[in-house]
């Protein structure tokens, strides 16, 4: 696994650094936009960035946090904290044991050979819900960009004041109940415990309630209105004018990341001229340290309902590693090992969860940028992380002074960067179930929950495909009397010259395709065609390679049926998996015995032949 790691030192050291630098910036801002802090941003992508390439199966891949493993991230740390009374500390173990859960899952998922599995999730599943993670950043991305923050805006948290009282109260009656301590017989220890409730603390459960009001895409689109009439015009500045460097600068150069210049450019400019900005949250300096309380505080009730979710986060972090290593392979033309890169990554999650960072995955504009940089082995990702860390070792106090509006500007360019163009603009040529199943991904993301939605998605792309695969089937399937079988389109030749006095008696079933749940219904709709003239139904079985529960059932209830009517069943070409199917519930051979299953159609003619000839 480590073999050549140190194979051309100089290019993966060049090709590191510069995937490092180019990683800084979006660490910080995946940081912010989740909701822990920009330095959960920074832990994560040293964390994943070295142990994901250590143990990955990927040699160029940069992993670190990305747009869509943020966007879930945000959604579950939301729901946590909303969980415990809005209160982050007491979240946060919690909160980590969800990404630690969703390491872990990536593992198993690797050691299972489940990394093959993950190219059959159909594009516009994919697609939709791409699109709706730029969406989602851009959106909440809207109230900082234009210097609006909850915690600003007095009126709003003042309007949550009644409201913060009642949930005190509440706090204080389940207190009591905990205590064993009857309200309505000792009101007066209601009363004065209620009186000892003070104005900072209503405040700041006010202010907890507004945050909760104004997070997520429905609550930025309700404030925006309101903080546009106290639009601050700096912090908007500073916001556009990184858009402006970002897109710009590209123009002007792709070896420097236009990203870096924007963070460096602006960040100088509000710091230098002493302009009166809001700076990111500080950023602790010194090495990560562990979050043990995250074990000690273990509380299967209070994680049980983010099972599912941790199951799904691992699934998105599979797909995004998985598909940038794809990208990777195509330009280094190597061959990644998928199920050792679902290792690596799951162990780079749940060690970078323990430190107090945010999930991430394979990011692919920083794994390009290594492999442009001279990056070949290993040892690039790891240099990366190791660049991270002496950022955060070295310069932490410094990178605190960066304005939040240069972050905000960042992520609405990620956000504007990771939409699947390709994907909309063949929205009119695309089949109108693929668009459904594409526009379903996209709303239900954006507008209530991004893992469900993708659940939604996949069923509805299951279903859709299933019922094409049956309408398909059953169009190719068809049934026919001999006297007919030349009127067909295009027409078996070793048909065509069975004797022409068993053409009333003898009918053909053609299968093509799997017989299976989806179209048993037409299948088993044979017995009612087939008149009282008939003698035997030959069904012709080289087309068919699969046929699962239903369709086995499906064909024993017509076998007993034709049986009933003294109509014999003859199989021609039965193919390998459906013979032992229909061995295994004894369809063979106590219902169609041996001698009637053949190879080749002219067998089945002679023995069909030779049988009508006895009963005659």
């Amino acid at each position: 696994m480590f073999k050549n790691i140190f194979k051309n030192f100089q290019g993966n050291l060049f090709g590191g650094i510069t995937a490092g630098i180019v990683a800084l910036p979006l660490a910080l801002a995946f940081g912010v936009q989740s909701g822990l802090g920009p330095s959960a941003g920074l832990y994560g992508a040293i964390m994943i960035g070295f142990f994901a390439s250590l143990f990955g199966g990927t040699n160029t891949q940069i992993s670190g946090p990305t747009a869509p493993m943020t966007a879930v991230s945000m959604v579950i740390i939301a729901g946590i904290v909303a969980a415990n009374d809005g209160d982050l500390s007491r979240a946060l173990p919690f909160i980590l044991i969800v990404f630690l859960l969703a390491g872990l899952f990536q593992v198993i998922l690797g050691v299972l050979g489940f990394g093959k599995y993950i190219k059959y999730i159909p594009y516009p599943v994919v697609s939709g819900f791409m699109t709706a993670i730029g969406v989602i950043i851009l959106i909440t991305q809207l109230l900082p960009m234009v210097g609006y923050y909850t915690t600003d805006d007095t009126a709003f948290v003042d309007s949550f004041k009644p409201k913060a009282e009642e949930v005190l109260l509440n706090k204080t009656l389940k207190e009591e109940a905990g205590e064993g301590i009857l309200v309505l017989k000792d009101f007066k220890e209601t009363v004065a415990r209620a009186e000892k409730i003070t104005n900072d603390e209503i405040h700041a459960e006010a202010m907890i309630l507004a945050k909760t009001e104004s997070s997520g895409v429905l609550g930025a689109l309700k404030r925006f209105p309101s903080a546009l009439g106290q639009i601050k015009w700096l912090e908007f500045m500073l916001a556009f004018a990184t858009i402006f460097i970002i897109f710009g600068f590209k123009k002007i150069t792709t070896k420097v990341p236009s990203t870096l210049v924007a963070l460096l450019v602006v960040s100088l400019i509000a710091y230098f001229f002493k302009l009166d900005y809001r700076p990111i949250q500080e950023i602790p300096s010194g090495f990560p340290m562990p979050h043990f309380e995250m074990f000690t505080s273990f509380s299967f009730g209070q994680i049980s309902p983010y099972v599912f979710t941790a199951l799904t986060l691992s699934f998105l972090g599979a797909i995004d590693s998985l598909l940038t290593s794809v990208v990777a392979d195509n330009m280094t033309k190597t061959k990644h090992n998928p199920n050792q890169e679902l290792i690596g990554q799951g162990i780079g999650n749940s060690i970078a969860a323990i430190f107090g960072g945010i999930p991430g995955a394979g990011a692919t504009i920083r794994t390009v940028v290594n492999i442009n940089s001279g990056g070949t082995t290993k040892l690039s990702g790891m240099v990366a992380s190791i660049v991270l860390l002496i950022v955060l070792l070295a310069l932490g106090p410094i990178a605190s002074q960066i304005p939040a509006a240069v972050l905000a500007g960042i992520l609405i360019t990620v956000g504007i960067g990771v939409m699947d163009y390709k994907g909309l603009k063949a929205i009119p040529k695309m089949p109108q179930s693929e668009v459904v199943i594409m526009m379903v991904v996209l709303l239900l993301s954006v507008f209530w929950n991004l893992v469900f939605a993708v659940g939604i998605g996949l069923v509805l792309a299951a279903l859709i495909f299933m019922k094409k695969i049956g309408d398909s089937s059953a169009s190719r399937s068809k049934l026919v009397s001999l006297k007919q079988s030349d009127e067909l389109h295009q027409p078996w030749a070793d048909e065509i010259t069975f004797p022409k006095n068993l053409k009333e008696e003898v009918f053909i079933k053609r299968l093509a395709g799997p017989l299976f749940f989806a179209n048993t219904s037409d299948f088993q709709e044979l017995a009612k065609q087939i008149p009282d003239t008939a003698t035997h139904l030959i069904i012709r079985m080289a087309r068919v390679p699969y046929i699962d529960q239903s369709g086995l059932y499906a064909m024993e209830d017509l076998v007993l049926r034709l049986k009933q009517s003294n109509i014999k069943v003859v199989l021609v070409s039965l193919m390998q998996q459906p013979r032992l199917m229909m061995e295994k519930i004894d369809i063979i051979p106590d219902l169609i015995p041996e001698h009637e299953i053949f190879k080749e159609f002219k067998q089945a003619m002679v023995y069909i032949e030779s049988t009508t000839e006895e009963l005659n």
